[in-house]
């Protein structure tokens, strides 16, 4: 069978997987593709997949017209990926066969073959919801490698693999507790040698590791730290230490050791989410952490010698204004190597969409207009928030840059975009209320 996957603007590690599985296991013939206008393309599939992780992926006019087209030509077209935690806005928004519910890797291969397990989908006009049976164990390692990855570049990697799912985490913003679950899966360290082995045979020369806390590999009621040295040390004598990173990380589970492997064997740097300077903001968002903790993380990163960057969330609809100046506070007090600024998403179906659900349109800092020292650039509360803390960021970093006109102008429209974004995201989880409450 001729099965095309889409993955919009990068080529995601799910979309790789699920195309391995499908051609390595399962003998289809497989096509991954960035560009969702080759029309030509899909026209010679027996089915597609999209692979889409954002909800503004559903709205998208690009999207939705390839798959009306599509459909008139009797493809069949099935949606995966994270936006399938939540199917009744795919199934209403997008004119699709059905939504793959969850990780896709044991039901997808019966779904193409006709099995409605693990598929939400219309009948008679109902939505039909049967949840995958099991989740699966991490024992795949053929991915489907396409000939352009190397030109890749995903926040400075050519592209990231999995090395473990689940997390502890109970963050109100984060849909991956809820799609992957808290218990720890990994993958055998066997098969993520073989994996990247496969991946620089392929012309990929630098690689990420994801799973939302890298030192969560082989959690055992606590770090492994052993295990995940071990590993991020194999995957380090292929691909080269200067060639690896290992970022994301939660300040509650680093300690010296696992900061030393992470100099001793990547690039050096460390990405934590610390969202807010305001332990106000922290507890409301359930980051189980605080200011102090998150401060003393940074320093021992920066006493082993390693960099630290750390992304903060302006926009919350709890966040009052003493607790942005917090947050402006903490940064001064930091001195980050980097700062990423992100205003708050909505993600459907979880604790933050339903505060934003029960929070007034007119208290929301998405859609309350900024009359404050930016006001003259017609800017939402978030949107301003966002671009005064990037703009604050650059000040306090170990290594400050001059505010040039023209780094202003693109932190400007940065914001803009996000809050732009935003502001659709929120009113999407208003048209679907009913759904998400």
């Amino acid at each position: 069978m001729k099965i095309t996957i889409y993955s919009k603007d990068i080529y995601t590690y799910g979309a790789m997987l699920i195309g391995g599985i499908l051609k390595e296991t399962h003998k289809h013939s497989i096509k991954l593709t960035k560009d969702i206008t080759n029309k030509k393309l899909f026209l010679k599939s027996d089915i597609v997949i999209l692979s889409l992780y954002s909800t503004l992926n559903i709205i998208d006019p690009v999207i939705k017209e390839t798959i009306d087209y599509l459909k008139s030509k009797n493809i069949k077209i099935y949606v995966a990926g994270p936006v399938s935690a939540y199917p009744e806005i795919i199934l209403n928004e997008l004119n699709v066969d059905g939504v793959i519910l969850g990780e896709g890797e044991l039901t997808t291969p019966e779904i193409i073959n006709g099995s409605k397990t693990g598929l939400a989908y219309l009948e008679n006009g109902e939505i039909i919801i049967n949840k995958p049976k099991s989740k699966p164990d991490l024992d795949f390692s053929k991915i489907y490698v396409p000939k352009d990855i190397a030109a890749q570049n995903v926040r400075g990697a050519n592209v990231y693999i999995e090395t473990h799912r689940g997390c502890l985490g109970h963050c109100t913003f984060c849909q991956v507790p809820e799609f992957f679950g808290r218990d720890i899966r990994s993958k055998p360290i066997e098969l993520i040698i073989e994996e990247v082995k496969e991946l620089k045979k392929s012309g990929v020369n630098r690689i990420a590791i994801s799973g939302g806390t890298g030192s969560l590999y082989n959690f055992k009621n606590t770090v492994n730290k052993n295990k995940f040295i071990e590993m991020i040390e194999n995957v380090s004598n292929i691909i080269g230490k200067q060639n690896l990173s290992v970022p994301d990380m939660r300040v509650d589970y680093v300690d010296e050791e696992v900061l030393n492997a992470i100099k001793n064997y990547s690039i050096g740097w460390v990405f934590y989410g610390i969202e807010s300077g305001s332990d106000r903001l922290l507890n409301s968002m359930k980051k189980g952490t605080n200011s102090k903790k998150n401060l003393k993380a940074i320093e021992l990163a920066k006493d082993c010698g390693v960099k630290v960057a750390g992304s903060f969330i302006v926009g919350h609809p709890k966040e009052k204004e003493v607790d942005f100046l917090l947050t402006k506070d903490f940064i001064v007090d930091a001195e980050l190597d980097d700062v990423f600024v992100s205003a708050a998403e909505p993600i459907p179906k979880t604790e933050l969409c339903n505060e934003v659900l029960n929070t007034k349109v007119d208290e929301n800092p998405t859609f309350i207009s900024h009359n404050g020292p930016y006001r003259r650039y017609g800017l939402k509360e978030n949107e301003a928030r966002a671009y005064d803390l990037m703009l604050h960021s650059e000040m306090w970093k170990s290594n400050p840059r001059v505010i040039t006109t023209n780094l202003s102008k693109v932190y400007l429209d940065e914001a803009k975009m996000q809050g732009s974004d935003i502001r659709k995201a929120t009113e999407l989880i208003f048209k679907y209320r009913d759904f998400l409450i």
